[in-house]
This record gives structure tokens, sequence and C-alpha cells, in this order.
């Protein structure tokens, strides 16, 4: 009977001392180096996914003109990245021959008619930078215009496919070949990089960073919580498209309803750089002063800078978010 407490004390300290010895102890070499090879074959697949989808996404090498106007211009990887975003494909050596033809062209034009060659020079530069950028800005917001509105539709064919019972994925790869223009392009985008192994949430989400519209994201999130919730995803989606149908109406109401006030503020602001380009074509001598005097340069430059203010004050007030 005296042995039976001894007994209990060292079973007890045998398995306080195998506790301690499994929480000390590190993981083992076999786990370990499974979990390595692992994480090894995971960056591979990764690698040659992402290797994949710059292939799909980019056209092709680079040419040597490209090359040297990538040096030249600031950030080419955003510009190239804007320039995808056109829907055309133009590259970025393109985009550098027309900013330099333009700037050649103004400068000329600008010196026969008697600026002055740095006036004509700088005049060139600011629209052989600024043409090129408003135009692949028109060309954006124009493909994205078409891409919203043609969305809900799209939405819509995906809820038609799910009720039908074809799975998500196959689902995305339909809309892509049914439809045209911006929405059909992508959705087949997403559906190519899903076949060569990219998962759905990364190939989406790549898609609404490119486009970096609201309504594509409000379409990302609500597929991906819907994977981890579960749920009814075709109500969801029906839902979402009766959504961003309000959504593009209340829009069009607003830009009505602003209309005369933009007008307005175009007229405003475009109706004194119109006076001083008919009276230089009339008496070019009697504008130049603004370029001479001091006084006028000082006072144009004023004129300037109120105007801008007044523009940006109008914009502002204009400009609706949704």
């Amino acid at each position: 009977m005296d042995l039976m407490p001894v007994l209990l004390i060292s079973a007890g300290a045998m398995v306080v001392l195998g506790c301690l010895l499994f929480a000390l102890a590190g993981p083992s070499a076999q786990k370990a180096s499974s979990r390595r090879l692992s994480a090894v074959r995971n960056r591979h697949v990764e690698a040659v996914v992402e290797s994949h989808s710059r292939n799909i996404s980019n056209s092709g090498p680079q040419s040597k003109t490209d090359v040297a106007f990538g040096r030249l211009l600031p950030n080419p990887a955003q510009l190239a990245k804007r320039l995808a975003m056109t829907g055309k494909d133009y590259t970025v050596g393109q985009y550098g021959m027309a900013s330099a033809g333009l700037v050649a062209v103004v400068a000329l034009l600008l010196t026969f008619k008697g600026l002055p060659f740095l006036l004509a020079m700088f005049l060139g530069l600011v629209v052989g930078a600024g043409l090129p950028h408003f135009a692949v800005n028109y060309l954006i917001k124009r493909r994205i215009a078409r891409f919203t509105a043609k969305f809900p539709d799209a939405i819509e064919l995906l809820v038609r496919g799910l009720r039908s019972g074809l799975p998500i994925s196959e689902t995305i790869g339909v809309v892509g070949n049914e439809l045209e223009g911006p929405v059909g392009e992508e959705f087949r985008m997403v559906s190519d990089k899903m076949k060569i192994g990219k998962s759905m949430d990364s190939a989406l989400q790549d898609t609404a960073d490119r486009l970096g519209t609201p309504e594509f994201q409000f379409f990302v999130i609500t597929i991906a919580i819907q994977r981890e919730t579960g749920g009814n995803l075709a109500e969801t989606l029906s839902n979402l498209a009766t959504v961003l149908r309000q959504r593009g109406q209340m829009k069009l109401k607003i830009k009505a309803m602003s209309s005369e006030s933009k007008a307005s503020a175009y007229i405003v602001g475009s109706l004194p750089f119109i006076v001083f380009g008919m009276i230089w074509m009339i008496n070019d001598n009697y504008m130049q002063g603004f370029f001479v005097d001091q006084r006028l340069m000082v006072a144009g430059l004023g004129g300037l800078l109120w105007m801008g203010i007044g523009a940006f004050i109008m914009a502002k007030m204009v400009n609706f978010e949704i």
C-alpha cells in the first residue's frame, strides 16, 4: 500500500515529462522535408501559371521601338497596362512615335507662324504629351462604358446557366463565347486563365484590377463570399444584375440633369482660348505682346490660374459619385 503513492507520482511525472518533450520538440525532419517539397512544387506551379497568363495577356515580344521608347517614357509598364485597357493592339513604341510626331509637327507649324523656337517647342511638347494621353483616356472610358452597359446582360446569362445546372466555371466560358464586345473578351480571358490552372477567384480579381470598375468588383466580391459561405448563387447574381441596372439608370439621370451645367462650363472655359486664337490669326503681332511684355505675361498667367480654379470648382459641382 505504501508503493501506490510512489507509483502514481512516478506515472504523473512521466506524463508531464512526455508532454514537455512533445511541446518543446521541433517538427520531424520527414514532415519538414515534405512541407518544403510541397512549397517548392506550389511555387513552380504558380510560376508556370503566371508565365502562361502573361503569354495570354501580351500580344507578342517587344520590338526595338518599344524598348527604345520604354526607356524614354516614364513608367512604361503602367503605360502598357493603360494601352491594354483600350482593347486595341497599341504598343508603347507606337504611342511614343505618335507623341514624337505631334511634337515635331506642332513645333514646326508654330515656328513658321512666327513664334519663338523655344515657345513653339514648349507648345509642341504640351500637345505631344497631352493629346495621346487624352486619346487613350477616351478609348479606355468608352470601352469601360460599353462593358458596364452590357455587364448586367452577362450576369443574367450566368444566372440562366446556373439555374440550368451548369457549374460557374463552365458558365463563364459560355458567356465569353456568346457575348461580343468588351464583356465577351474579358470573360474569355478569365476562362482561358482558369483552363491553364489559375483559380477562378484569382482570374476574376486580375480582371477587376485591370478594369477598375466598381460593377465588376461587386461581381467578384459576390462570388467570393458565396464560395465561402454558400447559398443560392443564381438568386444573388440576379439581385446584383437588378442593382447594376438601377445604378446605370441613376447615372443616366444625373448625366441628363447636369448636362446643361457642363455645356455652360465648356463654353465659358473655351471662349477665351477661341478669341485668343481668332485674334492671333487676324493680327499676330498684336497678340505677341503676351509673350514679350512682362506685364501681359503676368496678367495672362493670372487669368489662366483663375480659369483653372473656376473649371475645377465647376467640375466638382457636377461630378456625383454613385
